[in-house]
């Protein structure tokens, strides 16, 4: 049996702050196996600074933890353990490009960045993927758990188009091991991202 919970936060309309939980459904592996830091009959989760961060701009989200797999941490791994189609879980991309410096690509869990249209779309004529070891120090994040919210400083954000044909789609958290569910629209305002052909479907979807 999977692991899923769905918390799902609401405003009140007199006070600038979340209410707490008004939704709750738990299906939990009967072992009790540890999850999130989380185990079967302990429903707390803590929020990430991602979470916060949308609780200050009042919008509305949904945090869903899953099983994490250090061997296996593609955003295809991460939309099985959702049981979501992995179009919809969106993996977020760091970049360098030789002019402006670095910038962010947020694509489906099965693409691929396209690198050459990645550099025309931000301003540059030449971006590459920034290596592993530079993600913490540029972002405070680590692979598996790069959320386009909350990076240490704000960069220029580019959404895959296809963004805009979900109703909602899910990206990191912040950490491994939970997803945010929200409204791509919401999103997009909130960090001020662009919409365009920024990535292709790979035979291999690596995070």
């Amino acid at each position: 049996m999977s692991f899923r919970i769905f918390l799902k936060y609401k405003y009140t309309q007199k006070y600038k702050d979340f209410t707490g939980l008004s939704k709750i459904i738990i299906f939990a592996d009967p072992d009790g196996t540890t999850f999130c830091g989380m185990k079967h009959g302990n429903v707390k989760i803590e929020k990430t600074n991602a979470a916060r961060l949308l609780d200050r701009a009042k919008i509305a989200y949904e945090l869903i933890p899953y099983r994490v797999d250090e061997e296996h941490l593609a955003a295809t791994h991460v939309a099985e353990q959702l049981g979501e189609d992995v179009a919809a879980v969106f993996k977020t991309l760091v970049l360098r490009g030789d002019r402006t410096g670095h910038f962010v690509c947020v694509v489906p869990g099965d693409h691929e960045v396209d690198l050459k249209a990645a550099a025309r779309i931000s301003g540059n004529k030449k971006a590459d993927l920034i290596p592993v070891r530079e993600l913490l120090p540029t972002t405070g994040y680590i692979r598996g758990g790069c959320s386009p919210i909350g990076m240490k400083k704000p960069f220029p954000t580019f959404f895959h188009i296809s963004v805009l044909q979900h109703s909602v789609i899910y990206i990191s958290a912040g950490v491994r091991g939970l997803q945010i569910r929200i409204a791509p629209q919401d999103l997009l305002r909130f960090v001020g991202g662009e919409t365009a052909e920024i990535s292709r479907p790979s035979s291999v979807a690596a995070e």
